[in-house]
């Protein structure tokens, strides 16, 4: 128990080095990882789309 206790204080001592965002600086870069996330899914489900489609009609003249 005595080494969870010195493990807690250690880290709070390390987190009183941290030098967090403000407020609308989170706000901010939570939007932008949503944003660009979106794009991705988008991008990627494009080409999702065009790679089944290909792969398709590739399969269509085999036939």
């Amino acid at each position: 128990m005595k080494g969870f206790i010195s493990y807690i204080q250690a880290v709070r001592g390390e987190l009183s080095h941290v030098s967090w965002p403000s407020r609308s600086q989170a706000v901010l870069y939570t939007l932008m990882v949503i944003a660009i996330s979106v794009i991705v899914a988008f991008v990627l489900g494009g080409f999702d789309f065009l790679f089944t489609l290909g792969l398709e009609q590739l399969l269509l003249l085999k036939r």
